[in-house]
């Protein structure tokens, strides 16, 4: 991996380890937005950021070619794991909701095995997925047996986490020479026509604290708008296979900046399944040879 390869990496690490801070700030009950607000806001400002280095690169016209198959995809990538992810961290740490969304490659070697990818029976796969599994079991498990968490949001953020998993994997099928920023940028426009009524009928009559304002238009700009077309830009120098191990940065982002700058408990369920979820998630989206 070159300088800027590594670069980018990291950078995107922390971009997408970052959010789950933002959304926490920003759906706070007394000083924030309402979930629906904080999703219509950042996929706003992603769209205005990615439509326009579509519509120069000229991959924006293809794009719109598949728009049944992006439509489908922003709903399972952005219209409901956003709402979900929000909702969810009105009750529970950002490091935690960070953590689970770290099984992501696990629920996709588990969707991938039944579209015919025979690898994925591997027994370092399999090994993966079991620890990986073992892991959210304790996780949840320890979470709501403590009280720490409530067990309704992490079982929305695992449904979030599943419905990641199946969004790229249906439209890396559906349209695989579609550039990635087009795809990403059409679909966050159509989540924000989604949310734009839910927004005017939510909006808060509370005063809304500047840190919840703020961390609206961080989430747009950093962690949806650049985020996605660095990310992009990372594929392209280092390969999509080697960039998905982005994923591991972001847990480890997300739970140490929830631990420092909110100051959230380390919990016995973070400490006991982070290793676990993040070694299963490495083996369980290794590529194999032979089954």
């Amino acid at each position: 991996m070159s300088r800027r390869g590594l670069t980018l990496f990291l950078l995107v690490g922390l971009l997408w380890g970052i959010p789950y801070l933002f959304i926490k700030v920003a759906v706070d009950k007394e000083t924030g937005f309402p979930p629906a607000i904080v999703v219509f806001g950042r996929v706003l400002i992603g769209a205005a950021i990615l439509l326009p280095i579509a519509m120069r690169d000229g991959s924006l016209k293809k794009a719109l070619s598949g728009i049944k198959y992006i439509a489908f995809y922003a709903l399972l990538e952005m219209i409901a794991p956003w709402i979900l992810i929000g909702t969810a961290e009105q009750s529970i740490p950002s490091g935690l909701a960070g953590l689970l969304v770290a099984s992501v490659p696990i629920w996709s070697a588990i969707i991938t095995s039944f579209h015919g990818d025979k690898s994925v029976w591997h027994y370092k796969r399999l090994l993966g997925m079991l620890v990986g599994f073992v892991g959210v079991i304790l996780v949840v498990g320890i979470e709501s047996i403590t009280g720490s968490s409530s067990p309704l949001a992490i079982a929305m953020m695992l449904a979030a986490s599943m419905l990641y998993a199946y969004a790229i994997i249906m439209i890396r099928r559906a349209l695989p020479n579609d550039s990635g920023i087009a795809i990403n940028g059409l679909a966050m426009a159509i989540s924000a026509l989604f949310y734009l009524p839910f927004t005017i009928a939510l909006w808060p009559s509370h005063h809304v604290e500047a840190n919840a304002i703020y961390s609206v238009v961080a989430l747009g700009v950093l962690s949806t708008g650049a985020a996605f077309a660095i990310f992009f830009a990372v594929v392209k120098d280092i390969g999509p296979a080697r960039a998905s191990f982005v994923t591991y940065l972001n847990t480890a982002f997300a739970v140490l900046l929830g631990l420092v700058i909110l100051n959230e408990p380390l919990t016995p369920g973070i400490v006991i399944g982070l290793p676990l979820i993040l070694i299963g998630s490495y083996f369980a989206s290794r590529k194999t040879t032979s089954v």
